[in-house]
This record gives structure tokens, sequence and C-alpha cells, in this order.
């Protein structure tokens, strides 16, 4: 287990941005292309300590298949092969997208490659005219009411108990019609 300090580190973002990108076998340019951020402004982050904007670590995060927190909340994580998370201790996960609320079911994400999310979708919410791509996998599941969930061109009216997995690199969207 690993002991983390409880002060988050703005200079532990490039290191963690380059083993990411490494990771995954990414250059440089490679990364620029998925993020729409300059190779140029990649290199200065990891290199320099230079903290990104949060509109930059947003595209960054999502061209590399990780939420925010994972680079901003790991520094006051205490690493666990195992994570328990009560009910009462979901954190909220910042999303942009008005009438949906997510909470974190999976807890701080350390060194996991999969998070959970518990989400309440308001009434008449969706997620925008323009479907979404992103490198991954969902898992929806309908608690109660009603979701239309589109994934590449088909819709799915999923009800109470309906379950949809699908790999996120398709285009997708969703909306509650109710």
């Amino acid at each position: 287990m690993k002991e983390r300090s409880n002060r988050a580190r703005p200079a532990a973002l490039g290191p963690k941005i380059r083993e990411l990108r490494q990771q995954k076998g990414l250059s440089l340019q490679q990364l620029a292309e998925r993020s729409d951020v300059s190779a140029a402004a990649i290199h200065k982050l990891e290199r320099s300590g230079m903290v990104p904007t949060i509109a930059t670590l947003m595209k960054l995060a999502t061209a590399l298949n990780r939420p925010v927190s994972y680079f901003v909340d790991e520094a006051s994580v205490v690493e666990r092969p195992v994570v328990f998370t009560p009910a009462g201790h979901r954190r909220p996960v910042y999303t942009s997208k008005a009438g949906l609320e997510l909470r974190s079911i999976t807890g701080a994400y350390g060194r996991f490659f999969m998070a959970g999310a518990a989400a309440t979708v308001s009434p008449h919410a969706d997620s925008g005219r323009k479907a979404m791509e992103h490198p991954g996998e969902e898992l929806v599941f309908v608690v109660r009411g009603t979701l239309d969930f589109d994934v590449d061109g088909v819709t799915h009216r999923l009800g109470a108990g309906d379950a949809l997995h699908f790999r996120t690199d398709r285009p997708h969207r969703w909306c509650n019609p109710t």
C-alpha cells in the first residue's frame, strides 16, 4: 500500500500525463490529435511542471480515457487493491451536462482501469445533439424511470432493471424522455 500526501501537487500532473501517454504507446503528436491540445503544449506540461487550465486537462483526460480526478485527486489517496464505497460516501463527479448528477460508486480511481458512477438524470435532460465518442466502455443500468440511449444509430429504450453495455468508440447519446 502506498501512502500519499494529503496535499495536491500540481507539478505531479506532467509526469502523470507523460506516464499514461507512454503506457498507451502514444507519441506527443498522437495525443495532440486525440485531445485537440498542441504537441508543444503537452510537451511543456509534461516537462516543466506547468499547470494546465481545467479545459486543457479535461481534453487530455478524455483523450487518455481517464477522469479528471485521476490526475488531481490521486495525490491524496491511499492505493488499495480493494475499495469499498459505502452508499453515504459517494463523491460527486464533475460533468458539464445540465440535468445530470454523477456520484462515484468506485471510490478513488488509483490505478484501476474501470470506474463507476451512479447517475441521476433530470426529466427531459439529454447529452446534447452531437453524439459522443471516446475510448472505453460504458455499462448503463436503470434503477427507475426510463432512459433512451442511442448507440451507433440504434435507439434502446431502457426501463427499470434494464442494462446496456457498449464500447464507447461508437457514437452514442442519451436522453430522459420523461
